[in-house]
């Protein structure tokens, strides 16, 4: 019973942020305003309050810029989690667009819709990530393209690191910076989650969405990790593919450390 009144608690606060945000936000992307970037952040800031996500943040965002952040992807909470953090814009694959709640938020916040499928429109897609990028919005990217249980990180695919090769003449100091961020989930109630029980807090491609948020909602509670990495300086001649393989090593040597409860090396 107290959990359904949570839950009924948490659906009310959230209808009355997104009521009053809503309206503002599509007005912002109307006219380009700036507000359109830190709007996303505030309601997501509120969902994972009455979602009872608690984030704990290690290490410290880059500070220069154009940045693209890239992360490994277990949840849509992840994409909660990012915005609640920072002003940032997400690249999705094109289906999205198209799922409930899910693509009406991804389209409030701007995100960039990518077809990976059909190779003669990466070009484009790549000027617009590089285009927003260099106008001083952080990118998010999630360069596995698809979720994982959370235990561990997936094949990194590069082809969507070209986007930060095509900013570089656009940035002044001929450089942008690509930070490789581990989104760990810890505990659940409180407790240690394990490998077994954090599919929990995950959401694989294979699982539908309404059982896995009863589960997530009946938890209560979830304890996120997000580690901030050493950026990489992407120049002129930066080579796409060890820039990809270094960003790789460096979520999955975090992300292993976060989830033993260790300092990564």
């Amino acid at each position: 019973m107290i959990a359904w009144l949570r839950v009924a608690f948490a659906g009310i606060v959230i209808l009355l942020a997104s009521i009053l945000l809503m309206p503002w936000q599509l007005l912002a992307l109307r006219y380009d305003w700036k507000m359109r970037r830190w709007l996303p952040r505030m309601w997501h800031r509120t969902v994972c309050f009455c979602l009872g996500i608690r984030i704990h943040i290690r290490g410290n965002m880059e500070t220069r810029r154009p940045l693209m952040l890239c992360a490994n992807h277990s949840s849509w909470m992840d994409i909660m989690v990012l915005s609640a953090v920072a002003d940032v814009a997400f690249i999705a694959k094109t289906e999205v667009r198209d799922w409930p709640i899910f693509g009406t938020l991804a389209k409030l916040q701007k995100s960039v819709f990518v077809v990976r499928e059909e190779k003669h429109k990466t070009g484009n897609q790549a000027n617009e990530i590089a285009g927003r990028m260099a106008d001083g919005e952080i990118v998010v990217l999630f360069p596995e393209g698809t979720t994982s249980d959370g235990n561990r990180l997936l094949e990194v695919k590069s082809s969507l690191f070209g986007a930060a090769a095509m900013a570089v003449p656009a940035s002044p100091s001929g450089t942008v910076y690509v930070q490789p961020v581990a989104v760990a989930y810890t505990k659940a109630q409180g407790l240690p989650m394990g490998r077994y029980h954090r599919p929990l807090a995950s959401w694989p491609g294979d699982v539908e969405m309404l059982p896995h948020l009863k589960d997530m909602l009946r938890c209560g509670a979830f304890d996120v990790e997000v580690h901030f990495g050493e950026a990489i300086p992407y120049r002129g001649d930066s080579k796409r593919k060890e820039v990809s393989a270094t960003i790789a090593h460096r979520i999955r040597a975090m992300l292993g450390a976060a989830l033993r409860g260790r300092e990564a090396a």
